[in-house]
This record gives structure tokens, sequence and C-alpha cells, in this order.
């Protein structure tokens, strides 16, 4: 039903682009009667700025194809874990090491996996996304029906923010989806995770490298990240295991004991009681068994994908390792 609603909606885009958001709609209306009797926003300068904003053709047919849903982890891991970005991962861990080495020690979160996020996110600030944000917003909270619910509450929050940073609702730009800056926040992560680390009194998530590495630090500690725990460990099934691997799930139902009884073979340090679980992935040599732990998922928290969170923990180790074979030639 929902594929079939969205097939409609881009049909009646066809051949326009994208339009100008009609403030008259009873839908629009309804947002706007919202954000003035819940937040005391100025009706006038609401309408004006929504009167801005543009529906796009382009949004809804890229949300309808996110690269977790289309792609293997053969290829999603040859889109994010190549030379390329691991050197230039290198180069950036180098040239922010100070600020990186501080809000992880700081923090408890790890430069790899700080280094990681960003590098998987916009290639370490390069790519942020061209879509104004409120263009990318207003289109999925009025013409995506599966989603609409979700993205006004975004808009909602975007709106605010706005309000809140002295922002220019018409210039922040960002993802298809309305992610925004280095780290792509959506707007209510913006608002609740984002943090002055250069103490200037903004948020600068655009363009401060600082505030750019607090902001994801901070998200994971908000989040539940463990120092030193770790992430993710390669498996195997053993004689033991009987019947057909579960599907993949961003939580953990099992646990470190249980998965061993049921035959799974892995190495850990962790507790038998331990919250784990078993994946499976299409890798380039076929099947691929990996073991989450409670800091995987802590990762598909940022993204909602167990191909994500895995390329993120491979792209960070990586970029370690390469930080740390530089280091020592540096020092021979």
């Amino acid at each position: 039903m929902k594929k079939k609603i969205l097939s409609v909606v881009i049909l009646l885009f066809a051949g326009h682009g994208a339009y100008a958001v009609d403030t008259d709609r009873p839908e629009v209306r309804k947002f706007i009667d919202m954000m003035v009797d819940e937040h005391s926003y100025d009706r006038s300068h609401l309408e004006t700025v929504l009167a801005e904003a543009e529906s796009k053709e382009s949004i809804l047919e890229a949300i309808s194809r996110p690269a977790e849903r289309t792609l293997e982890w053969e290829d999603y891991r040859n889109i994010f874990i190549t030379r390329e970005r691991i050197k230039l991962g290198a180069a950036f861990w180098e040239e922010n090491r100070e600020e990186i080495t501080r809000i992880s020690e700081l923090t408890g979160v790890s430069p790899e996996i700080l280094v990681g996020i960003i590098g998987v996110e916009t290639y370490y600030g390069r790519i942020t996304g061209n879509y104004r944000v409120l263009d990318a917003l207003s289109t999925l909270a009025f013409d995506y029906p599966p989603r609409s619910k979700f993205f006004r509450s975004e808009l909602e929050h975007f709106l605010l923010l706005v309000r809140e940073e002295g922002m220019d609702a018409t210039s922040a730009t960002g993802s298809y989806a309305g992610a925004m800056g280095r780290p792509q926040f959506m707007p209510s992560s913006y608002r609740a995770y984002a943090v002055d680390s250069t103490n200037d009194g903004k948020r600068d998530i655009w363009t401060n490298w600082s505030d750019v590495i607090g902001s994801v630090a901070n998200y994971f500690v908000r989040h539940g990240w463990v120092e030193d725990a770790p992430v993710v460990a390669p498996a195997s099934l053993g004689e033991q295991w009987q019947g057909e691997t579960p599907k993949n799930t961003l939580k953990p139902q099992e646990t470190v004991m249980s998965l061993s009884h049921q035959g799974v073979m892995f190495s850990t340090s962790l507790a038998g009681d331990q919250k784990s679980q078993l994946l499976t992935l299409n890798g380039e040599d076929g099947k691929e068994y990996w073991v989450g732990f409670h800091n995987f998922f802590v990762i598909t928290r940022y993204n909602h994908s167990v191909m994500y969170a895995l390329a993120v923990h491979q792209l960070g180790q990586e970029i370690a390792l390469v930080v740390e074979q530089e280091a020592a030639l540096g020092e021979s």
C-alpha cells in the first residue's frame, strides 16, 4: 500500500520537478496553526518562510531508494571502505588530532568511531548535501504520506532551531532527507545533541570541526556508548548450529552465552550475560557472520542500518591502523 501511495505521489510530480508549497493546503494550514498555538511562532513570518519552500520530485525519488535497502554488503562496503577514504580519514585525524584526542578522552568515545562516522556520513565534510533543508523537510512533510508524521515533526524542530540559533531558514543545506551539516544531524538531533565545543556561543555543525566532533561524541554518549567496550566480532557457525540464521535486527536479542550455546563461534572478553546478536551479510566471498555487541547497536542509533554500523566500525579501524603505522614511521 505504501509503495502504491508513493508511486501516485511521484506520478503527480512527473513533468514538473518542483512546485512552491501552497500555504492554503489544509495540511499546511494545520501545521502553521500548530506552530502558532504550541510555540508562539509568528504566523505571518512562518507563512512567508513556507511559501518560499519548494516540494521536489527528486527528493521523493531519492527517499524511495536508500542505499541500505538496495545494496548488498559487498557493494555497500566497497562504497565506504576505499583506499581514498581511508587516506583522507588518516589526514583528517592528523589535522584534528588535538580536538579528537581531547573529546575522546572527555567522552570515552573512541577516536576511530568519531572519524569513521564523519567519513561515512560526509566524506570528512566534502559531501554534505545540496538540498535546502526547508525544501527537503517540506516535501517529505506534506507530499510523502508513508512518513509524513515523522517529517512534519522534523520540520517543526527545524523551524524551532532556526529561531533558537538565529539561522536563515532558506540557506541551511543538507541531504534529501533534511540531515544537516558535517555530522548529518536531523533537526531533532541537532537540538538534542549538538554541542558548543569551542564555547563561542554557537553550535556550528557546518564549519566548526570542534563542534562537529563534540556533537558526534555527545550523540554516542547520550545513547549509551560504553568506553573501551568491543563493537563487533567476526563469527562462524559451528557443528552445533541448527536451522536458519535469524534476520538482522537493530535490537540484540541474545547474549554472549546463548549464542555460544547455539554453536556460534566468536571471540570476546565480554561476560556471558552481555547482550549480543548474530548478524549475517552477503560479502565479497559469500556469507559473512558477525556478532554485534552493545556498542554496535549504539552506532545503529545514528543510522538504522546494520551495514552502516559495520561500515563505520571497519572504516574507523582501517584509518586507525594507517595512523598507527604513520606514527611508527615518524618515530623510526
